[in-house]
């Protein structure tokens, strides 16, 4: 089979396996649609604000192109494993048993991954890269070979990187270590937005043309001043950057000819069960049963942990950038980040079955009435009280203290618990409408199965939406100034919560078979 046609093979078996996985499912049909939109609004909105910069000075668009190419070949290595998790079409281990080469493999997993609307969209904004910083008819003529080739850098970067850490992801430390490697990266993404609030030390034309004057040198930075440049010296990096992409390309084939001959050592046998210490503390029958598992499955599942520790994370750092050169000291930079890494652990409420995938028959076996999902629910809320409850405690007096204002931890805690059980109520609703399957491996954050992606997003769009609505009455009194309404806030997320676990006990017990196929999808 040559080059050509394996490509063409991988390309419609990916094609098959979107529109197979959309068959039949509304919901999935929808999630894929909306997709599909956003990456046409960010390829829209990207090649725009891009080809604006032919409006800045020379040297301006030129560093800020080096810096924008060098953020969308980062992006093709991280956005993958934090947004939507892999694309498990592509793991390697599921090709092994196919007659094909390793060649072969690399050529076909090559062309799957620029399938999509996403990878067009990438395309198309970094196409704008050429109508901001070419400057004559030979920048033109490069560029359009300069944006193919830090395409490709792009897609055999991120599938480099993937096949290097598949043996890894597979792994549950593995899946710990980039839990915590995941928490990192979003501190690092805050390092600007804290310079920014704080003040720039120097001159803003100067700290970017010292940044791209490092970036230059990279393959992303030689793409983009190729373009700028548009003549001899421009050829030659052209030239560097295709010997780069074949360099990467090589070692991609070396870790992916590794990875096929590597046993997967995921599904091997663990230790031994140990007795859970909270056991004593929790109420009997099936509540306590089924916060017990929820805890376990806190303890041991890394994407929840990387969720607990987000929110923790993100809320510090908004502590502290939301403080700078404003002269506002009001309540809501105390309040704010609290609300929102409460909204933040309210999101994982938003698939509550989907950790259970398919051992979820178990529960549908014993779901006798409505008053048994219920409590199902009231469980799985319960044990997500009993982590975010003492972590909001926390970071509200933490806030209050460092604003200096002591006084707000009791407004701010209180706020902080009502939005809470809003976001469990409303995420209660959005799990019997809108069930996806978690992975049981790869990686920690995977998202949802195969041809699910569009789903989750809209899972966690609806949830977002929906907390933030039905949160205005706990939320916006307090931001301005009116503490003493926090009083309120415990009741009502209380009778919001139990609201949305009656409502969602009402739809979910007649869908009941259909949330079940939802989470047990083959991944």
């Amino acid at each position: 089979m040559g080059t050509r046609a394996t490509a063409a093979l991988f390309v419609r078996l990916k094609l098959r396996l979107i529109r197979g996985n959309l068959r039949g499912d509304v919901a999935k049909q929808l999630g894929f649609v909306f997709s599909c939109l956003a990456a046409g609004v960010v390829a829209v909105l990207g090649f725009v604000l891009f080809a604006l910069l032919r409006l800045a000075p020379a040297d301006v668009a030129q560093d800020v192109g080096i810096v924008m190419f060098t953020l969308v070949a980062l992006s093709w290595i991280f956005v993958p494993l934090m947004a939507f998790g892999l694309d498990e079409t592509l793991d390697p281990a599921r090709l092994t048993l196919f007659p094909l080469t390793t060649r072969q493999f690399a050529v076909g997993m090559f062309a799957a991954s620029a399938t999509g609307p996403w990878p067009v969209a990438s395309l198309v904004m970094l196409g704008g890269g050429v109508v901001a910083m070419a400057s004559g008819p030979g920048g033109v003529l490069i560029g359009l070979p300069a944006v193919l080739l830090q395409f490709a850098f792009c897609l055999v970067l991120s599938r480099a990187v993937t096949t290097a850490l598949s043996g890894a992801l597979r792994s549950r430390r593995g899946r710990d270590v980039l839990a915590v490697g995941v928490v990192f990266f979003l501190v690092l993404t805050q390092i600007p937005s804290l310079i920014l609030n704080r003040g720039l030390p120097g001159d803003p034309l100067e700290l970017l043309a010292a940044t791209a004057g490092v970036l230059r040198w990279s393959p992303p930075g030689l793409a983009a001043h190729a373009i700028a440049d548009g003549g001899l010296v421009g050829v030659a990096e052209i030239a560097v950057l295709a010997l780069a992409v074949v360099a990467l390309a090589w070692l991609w084939i070396v870790a992916l000819r590794r990875a096929l001959v590597t046993s997967d050592s995921s599904n091997r046998g663990g230790g031994a069960v140990r007795r859970s210490r909270v056991a004593a503390f929790l109420p009997g029958g099936m509540l306590g049963a089924v916060v017990a598992k929820e805890l376990k499955y806190a303890r041991r599942e890394p994407r929840g942990r990387v969720n607990w520790f987000t929110a923790v994370v993100v809320s510090g750092i908004l502590m502290f950038s939301m403080r700078g050169q404003s002269d506002y000291d009001g309540p809501a930079l105390v309040i704010g980040p609290i609300c929102l890494a409460a909204i933040m652990m309210g999101f994982q409420a938003a698939n509550a079955f989907g950790i259970d995938g398919r051992s979820l028959w178990m529960n549908a076996v014993a779901f006798a009435t409505e008053r048994d999902v219920r409590t199902d629910l009231a469980g799985r809320h319960l044990a997500h009280a009993v982590i975010a409850v003492p972590l909001l405690t926390v970071l509200s007096v933490v806030a209050a203290v460092t604003a200096g204002d002591p006084g707000l931890v009791v407004a701010t805690t209180a706020t902080a618990w009502g939005l809470l059980g809003v976001a469990l109520g409303v995420g209660a609703v959005v799990s019997v409408l809108i069930p996806y399957t978690y992975p049981e491996r790869l990686n920690a954050f995977t998202g949802a199965a195969p041809g699910q992606g569009g789903q989750a997003f809209a899972a966690t769009l609806a949830a977002m939406t929906g907390t933030c609505v039905v949160g205005l009455p706990v939320i916006v009194p307090p931001l301005f100034g009116f503490t003493a309404w926090a009083a309120v806030a415990v009741p009502y997320g209380l009778a919001v919560a139990w609201g949305g676990r009656r409502l969602a006990a009402s739809i979910g017990y007649r869908r009941i078979p259909d949330i079940l196929a939802a989470v047990s999808r083959p991944v």
